[in-house]
């Protein structure tokens, strides 16, 4: 069984899942979200590098699936996005954990089989897919989702990784 930590970066609140899977079956472990608030980007960002270290450091995931920067109209917003990502890369990267990265359509596909689905048809396939009681919080969701479509992407890029770096739809970073 393969622990893999899914993370939905944003700069005000940044979702994470964690499931483990054998390729075919996933269950889930947890999910949630965190909430890095208002203030200062640098101060934002130090509490997502702090969370993701402290659910790695909980829950001992062996890789970390993280969601592309999606394009937004406004730049600032989008760098923002970024600045988020990084902080949760560099703390998957902090323990030297394989960190893979996968589009939002990628991911919805993935999930729930069309690359444009809405955030509510994430949010009910997840909860049918993972056999939750209800269905999750849209970040944790999105999680989730990057998480199982690591679940299912994961074991074809783990080979090539050895192989052929840089080349393959989700990025690894080892």
């Amino acid at each position: 069984m393969v622990r893999i930590l899914g993370i939905d970066p944003g700069s005000r609140i940044t979702g994470y899942g964690l499931i483990e899977t054998n390729g075919k079956e996933a269950a889930y472990i947890t999910a949630g979200c965190i909430q890095a608030g208002n203030g200062e980007l640098a101060e934002r960002l130090g509490r997502i590098f702090k969370g993701i270290t402290a659910i790695i450091e909980d829950y001992h995931p062996d890789e970390v699936a993280v969601e592309q920067v999606f394009m937004h109209q406004n730049p600032g917003a989008a760098l923002k996005l970024g600045h988020a990502r990084g902080a949760a890369i560099c703390a998957a990267m902090n323990v030297v954990l394989p960190v893979f990265e996968y589009t939002p359509s990628q991911v919805k596909q993935a999930v729930v089989g069309r690359g444009d689905a809405a955030k509510s048809q994430v949010q009910y396939m997840i909860r049918l897919l993972l056999k939750l009681p209800s269905e999750p919080v849209t970040d944790a969701a999105d999680a989730l989702a990057c998480a199982l479509c690591h679940g299912h992407a994961g074991p074809l890029l783990a080979g090539l990784a050895g192989q052929v770096r840089g080349r393959r739809r989700g990025r690894y970073y080892r």
